[in-house]
């Protein structure tokens, strides 16, 4: 089948949903997405972010959709046009959606660990606003002690119910779920269990906010002052590809492999993730490779830095070199000349 994202075509199979065709073109004709995650299934749906317009329906029906779709679960027809990046429509419904996600959404960027590499930070940078219209107060809950290496932040969770789908695909007794509803839906644990089981590390890397952070590396360091590398190690758990976050010769966090739309490429186990932090543990494969526009790359030490030259104007440095003398030095030669002027001249 053939389907065209803003003005780009590309040919797909059947099943395949409109964020995953225009995953394939890439670019910015790619939807935000935070509850969508390709590796869970069931997943999308839910945070309403990667509303496109459909201009075209079919070439057997190409009546436009009169309403905005969610791409993460609408299916692709055979000719097929779709409006993203270049639909004033789609950009005005996607700055109201993230303005309905900060709603709730505490000002903890800085000191919440996910700064740096949070996607709602990404998709309020791009759509969101300096202001604010909510003037109710804002819902907030209980800190809830939910195991002993995941710290959940339930005032920062926007919902998206990646982490019961993890536990729910990745686990045989998940304990924890969303409870309650409307406004007063929360992840939470039931009857207060704590979440112990060898994969429940993953739900920290699918999280997209602040909501689920690592107790082993809370307040340590910010992420764009550590270096990251692909590493691995042999383990009978799990698939024991990671990357390794460093501080100097001091390795602070492990996380799974992420791809450029900010997915697990593969689960790993709590072991290689708690357990194992020293560099010995670890072969060390090489630096990591992230997207131009992130703020870890600015960090970036995998590319040649060429030397800042700054040119400066002659007349700037003029006297430069003898204002740089004490006065009180007896070498000083009072009888040098500027610009064929004494500089002692008292005339």
């Amino acid at each position: 089948m053939k389907v065209t994202i803003d003005g780009q075509s590309v040919e797909v199979a059947p099943g395949t949903t409109i964020l995953q065709a225009a995953r394939m073109i890439g670019g910015e004709s790619v939807p935000p997405a935070m509850c969508y995650y390709s590796k869970l299934k069931g997943s999308g749906g839910k945070c309403r972010c990667c509303l496109v317009e459909v201009s075209k329906g079919s070439e057997a029906d190409p009546r436009p959709m009169p309403k905005l779709v969610a791409s993460c679960v609408t299916g692709c027809m055979d000719g097929m046009e779709v409006n993203s990046k270049n639909s004033d429509r789609v950009t005005e419904a996607r700055k109201s959606v993230t303005e309905f996600l900060l709603i709730n959404h505490p000002l903890d960027c800085p000191v919440c660990d996910q700064a740096g590499e949070c996607d709602l930070q990404n998709l309020s940078f791009e759509h969101g606003k300096s202001q604010t219209r909510y003037i109710e107060e804002k819902r907030t809950f209980e800190p809830e002690d939910i195991g002993p290496n995941i710290q959940l932040h339930m005032n920062r969770c926007i919902l998206c119910q990646r982490c019961v789908q993890v536990a729910d695909q990745l686990t045989d007794n998940r304990v924890h779920g969303v409870m309650d509803r409307g406004d007063h839906a929360n992840i939470s644990t039931c009857i207060s269990k704590a979440i112990d089981n060898e994969f429940s590390g993953n739900m920290i890397d699918v999280c997209p906010v602040g909501a689920l952070t690592d107790k082993t590396f809370r307040f340590k360091s910010r992420v764009w002052f550590n270096k990251p590398y692909n590493a691995h190690r042999e383990c009978t758990t799990c698939c024991g590809k990671t990357t390794v976050w460093m501080f100097g010769n001091e390795i602070q966090r492990v996380t799974g492999r992420k791809d450029e739309y900010h997915e697990v490429e593969e689960f790993i186990c709590n072991s290689c993730r708690f357990d194992h932090k020293k560099v010995e543990d670890w072969v060390i494969e090489g630096p990591k490779v992230f997207e131009k526009d992130s703020v870890i790359n600015q960090n970036n030490y995998t590319r040649e830095m060429e030397q800042v030259v700054i040119e400066t104007e002659e007349h700037i440095l003029k006297g430069r070199t003898i204002d740089r003398k004490k006065i009180s030095m007896s070498d000083i030669d009072y009888t040098e000349k500027i610009d064929g002027n004494l500089i002692n001249d008292k005339k």
